[in-house]
């Protein structure tokens, strides 16, 4: 929950505050977070080989959040090289360099957190087969219940998270006798870089001078927009010690239950014990095991790609394509961990009744209807866009003030989408998770659960693509078609596998 707290802040805020802070564009911005969030699932790999290596999983995990501490800390530091409205590219290099030590952390402790989770259904499953074939059915089925309250609970500190930056950063500007504006960091510093065009100029001004507390006066924009963009991102930066503070509360949480949790590498050694005979024996199921582990991970995939858009291209739409006034776009990121704690139960219940009639989804089943759902997110979105009519992103943001406005659609299109796209990854994600627990090898727990971060860092790698077609795309829906037949794609491939994933993993 910890590391979820620290992942959802970043998630809100990442690529909004590259753009406000060193004035890049959304595409580069965009570019910079797909790296980060390849590398935080990638390095799982590496994080589980490690756990694997040294036989120490519990060691890792508190490493990597110690690793993960340092990083936030570094990300606190409010540096900005002397100007506000030119920072030096030094100190986009210092937070970069800080993203690299969150993500290593990160590497270090997520994928071995999930096989511990497995693990201690390995360990159930171990003592029911001990009374019998039904009691040993039963366990079975609580695996994929056991993953889905896991992701409930870590998601608690999701729907927190999204609120800390927005508030804090409210608070900054307000002492400092401003009023939030999502518009204003690059308005600002395109005046400084002296790029503004047509009636972006207009637009600086108007919005300027609403965003003076108490009806003062602008005076020097340059003045003005140095000291906004200052008092802007100083707030965000004080966000990022909330981050560590979770990280350390986690490792000290962690200390002191360490020794309730199961040891895999007891279990490790066990399987190194078995025969020469039985390995080979065996060999072929293990492989029959790993090949329906990378068709999974290959779907996977495609799912991240357009699950991930929520801090990418569904961002920059909040931003600018909605009407945020009320409640700034980074606090919309927390209906995702907001709808993943108030559906999981429904859907849990819902499997556990058809499990009583006789009529149990499997789990590859499960992750294709999830990708069907995703699929109705974008295709609800391109509704939407045509209905109101909206062209690109770099088109939108050269309107007249006055018509932006009038076109923003409202807050409900955000909480609709997140509806879906929730939907669809309690369909995916945790059962994602339970999947490649049941059909790992037991010597490879780590490693395994380490390549299924790592599908999610592939899709993750290619995720700035979203505002790229958002921003470049002559019509918007046209963006969001494309994750659309992506998801459907992903469905039909998933359901031709069907039969075969079924039977390998009985």
């Amino acid at each position: 929950m910890g590391e979820r707290f620290g992942y959802y802040i970043m998630n809100a805020v990442l690529l909004l505050f590259l753009c406000s802070k060193f004035g890049i564009s959304d595409d580069i911005a965009g570019w910079i977070y797909a790296v980060f969030y390849f590398l935080i699932y990638v390095l799982s790999l590496p994080g589980g080989m490690v756990a694997d290596k040294l036989q120490n999983f519990k060691g890792t995990i508190m490493a990597g959040l110690l690793v993960m501490a340092t990083g936030y800390v570094i990300l606190s530091i409010p540096v900005f090289g002397g100007n506000p409205g030119a920072v030096p590219m030094w100190v986009l290099i210092l937070t970069c360099l800080a993203l690299v030590l969150i993500a290593a952390g990160n590497g270090l402790f997520k994928g071995n957190l999930q096989a511990i989770v497995g693990q201690m259904y390995d360990n159930y499953e171990a003592e029911a087969a001990k009374k019998g074939a039904e009691e040993l059915a039963i366990a079975k089925s609580r695996r994929d219940s056991g993953f889905q309250i896991f992701y409930v609970f870590i998601n608690i500190g999701g729907v927190i998270a999204p609120f800390v930056a927005p508030l804090l950063r409210s608070a900054m500007l307000k002492l400092d006798g401003f009023i939030y504006n999502a518009d204003l960091p690059r308005l600002c510093h395109g005046f400084l870089d002296n790029t503004l065009k047509g009636d972006d100029v207009q637009n600086l001004t108007t919005l300027a001078e609403s965003s003076i507390l108490n009806g003062g006066q602008v005076g020097d924009m340059a003045t003005f927009c140095t000291n906004y963009l200052e008092s802007f991102n100083t707030g965000v930066h004080y966000s990022f010690i909330a981050s560590a503070l979770a990280m350390i509360a986690s490792f000290l949480i962690f200390v002191a239950t360490r020794k309730v949790y199961p040891n895999p590498v007891k279990k490790v050694k066990e399987v190194q014990t078995v025969s020469k005979e039985e390995v080979a024996a065996d060999a072929k199921e293990i492989r029959q095991r790993m090949y329906a582990l990378f068709a999974v991970l290959g779907v996977a995939v495609f799912f991240w790609f357009s699950f991930h858009q929520n801090g990418q291209s569904l961002s920059v739409f909040a931003r600018d394509f909605c009407d945020t006034n009320a409640i700034a776009p980074e606090i919309w990121q927390c209906i995702n961990p907001f709808f993943v704690i108030v559906l999981t139960p429904i859907i849990m219940i819902l499997f556990g009744a058809l499990a009583k009639k006789g009529k149990e989804i499997s789990t590859p089943k499960k992750i294709a209807l999830g990708m069907f759902v995703a699929a109705c997110a974008y295709i609800f979105l391109m509704a939407i866009s045509i209905t109101n009519g909206y062209p690109s992103g770099e088109a939108f943001k050269s309107l007249p003030e006055a018509i932006k406005v009038s076109m923003k659609a409202g807050p409900w299109v955000l909480i609709v989408t997140y509806f879906f796209l929730t939907v669809a990854e309690l369909f995916i994600s945790p059962l994602g998770l339970s999947f490649v627990s049941k059909i790992a090898p037991q010597h490879l727990q780590g490693i395994c659960q380490g390549l299924w971060l790592c599908a999610t860092a592939i899709g993750n790698l290619f995720i700035a693509l979203g505002v790229t077609m958002l921003n470049s795309f002559p019509q918007q829906w046209q963006c969001w078609a494309v994750f659309a037949g992506f998801c459907l794609i992903s469905m039909g491939v998933m359901l031709g596998m069907l039969k075969w994933l079924e039977r390998v993993t009985k």
